[in-house]
């Protein structure tokens, strides 16, 4: 038996790697990836490689093997994903895994936003596969906004999400739950809602980028219509800013990525990373 991560060079799974390889021998982790030389660090820590892509299904069916644990971590191709996904888990069913685990979204059936869709479909699709199953339900990551650090300290933070509160927690804390019900017991057909310990609103973000930085940062909350601008005039495709808009008005506004439910620090065994450590990390980087 292997634990195999899928898109094992992303951000996120390059960090699930660290955290297996930190509790169990590398002999018992595989990586799925499309490019090897893109891995090549990877394999030199021990790690067996797997290539195989999610847009050519057939490439998949060498990707597991009977009695794995299996992260299928989601593509990031908005509208593709749920074929993508869909052909993981056929594979993964055909190669008799033991379990598949997926990063999916916090709230899982209740995310009325846009974003959520290929999610909720995923997870759909893995009921009706039939495997024994752990859900994921990751909330916002902190880096989505302390990437953009630059630009808000020299536009302010812009947005349509009012005072709706972000349950958000680093890439490394939902990479340390997911190793967690990897390697552990009790995780078949669990579901867990992942969010961090302390929301904040976007106001509160900007208040604590201001503090750190000794700049003047506003957080401006702005109609739909309106960040759609900024976003498009940032340089991202019409489409992709329409989704974006959509998970500040139909999910932070009124709630959905606030969280709560305490899994992912228990998850983890300590408490979730705080935004301020965040953003002092960010902008030391």
């Amino acid at each position: 038996m292997s634990i195999v991560v899928t898109g094992a060079t992303g951000a996120l799974g390059r960090l699930v790697i660290d955290e297996l390889l930190a509790t169990v021998p590398a002999e018992q982790v595989v990586a799925v990836v499309r490019d090897k030389a893109k891995a090549s660090d990877i394999a030199d820590r021990g790690v067996e490689l797997r290539l195989a892509d999610y847009n050519e299904p057939e490439t998949l069916a060498g990707a597991f093997q009977a009695g794995d644990v299996v992260l299928l971590i989601s593509g990031n191709e908005v509208g593709q994903r749920v074929a993508q996904h869909t052909a993981v888990v056929s594979a993964a069913k055909d190669a008799g895994v033991a379990r598949i685990a997926y990063t999916s979204v916090l709230g899982g059936p209740a995310a009325d936003f846009v974003l959520a869709d290929d999610h909720k479909a995923t997870e759909t699709a893995i009921l009706d596969s039939g495997l024994t199953y752990t859900f994921l339900r990751n909330g916002w990551y902190t880096e989505n906004y302390t990437a953009q650090i630059q630009v808000q300290l020299q536009y302010g933070v812009v947005g349509s999400a009012g005072e709706g509160r972000i349950g958000s927690a680093t890439r490394q804390d939902f990479a340390a739950a997911a190793a967690a019900v990897l390697t552990g017991e009790g995780h078949q057909n669990a579901t867990y809602e992942l969010s961090g310990d302390q929301a904040w609103t976007l106001g509160e973000y900007a208040a604590e980028l201001s503090r750190q930085s000794a700049s003047t940062v506003a957080y401006t909350d702005v109609p739909p219509e309106a960040l759609k601008e900024v976003l498009v005039g940032a340089g991202l495709p019409g489409a992709f800013a329409d989704i974006l808009v959509d998970v500040d008005v139909a999910g932070i506004r009124p709630g959905l990525l606030e969280g709560g439910s305490g899994d992912l620090s228990r998850l983890i065994g300590r408490p979730t990373t705080p935004l301020a450590d965040t953003i002092e990390a960010a902008l030391k980087a």
